[in-house]
């Protein structure tokens, strides 16, 4: 319980980007970089153009990440990418937003007939 209590407090400092941004972000192609934290087989069932890095490996394939523009970490709900955010933040990156509401959300505001599991 206590995680989790921690999780909500940093999250409350945490940068956070709505899905109707990310929406206007990628219409009008901005440059940034859309990281999915969840696993391979939830990625497989639906996702948003971006790179596949499960939480589990955030810290060990870093290097993938842009440290130069904006990223937007993402997952199914925003919890498992606040964590991957703190964890990145760790590793020195200062240029990253959380997806709030993750992929549950974009089904919800901006693609009804996404596959969500």
């Amino acid at each position: 319980m206590w995680r989790l209590v921690a999780l909500e407090i940093i999250k409350t400092t945490m940068k956070e980007v709505t899905v109707q941004e990310l929406k206007g972000m990628i219409d009008s192609n901005e440059d940034f970089q859309l990281i999915d934290v969840r696993e391979p087989f939830e990625y497989e069932v639906s996702h948003i153009n971006g790179l596949n890095i499960p939480l589990a490996g955030i810290v060990i394939e870093a290097d993938k990440i842009a440290k130069d523009k904006p990223v937007i970490i993402q997952c199914r709900s925003g919890k498992r990418s606040a964590q991957a955010v703190m964890l990145l933040e760790q590793q020195g990156f200062d240029n990253l937003a959380n997806l709030k509401g993750g992929i549950l959300a974009w089904k919800e505001e901006i693609d009804p007939e996404m596959d969500v599991y």
